[in-house]
């Protein structure tokens, strides 16, 4: 791929990357942040999962952080959360369909990084 049809596919038209309405400045805003990435990560490794499974596996993450970046994440659709109405109560978080073609980006990306760290 040449680095003009990099520019195309990264921008959408002569949209800068840098700009608001740029769909890469919107993606990096749904996944950005300390804690969605890993919440990601655990769920796509665990398949669906309690919210104290979650939190055991989510090292350093305190209950208000995990309790408001899985609420963004089913807000903006990347997670499914699952109320079972029995008693105790049993609420259970997937990953969408849509978050599992994000997957793979993640791990190129997890690639990236891991040359970029071994060429510092």
């Amino acid at each position: 791929m040449t680095t003009s049809e990099n520019k195309t596919s990264l921008c959408s038209g002569n949209i800068c990357p840098c700009q608001e309405k740029c769909p890469l400045s919107a993606a990096l805003e749904i996944i950005g942040g300390k804690w969605k990435i890993p919440i990601l990560c655990a769920l796509y490794n665990d398949g669906p999962t309690r919210y104290n499974a979650l939190r055991k596996k989510i090292k350093g993450i305190t209950n208000t952080m995990l309790a408001s970046s899985l609420k963004e994440l089913e807000a903006d659709g990347l997670i499914l959360r699952t109320q079972y109405n029995e008693m105790p109560l049993r609420v259970e978080y997937e990953l969408t369909r849509n978050t599992n073609r994000l997957i793979p980006i993640l791990g190129s990306l997890s690639v990236w990084g891991k040359e970029i760290k071994t060429d510092l």
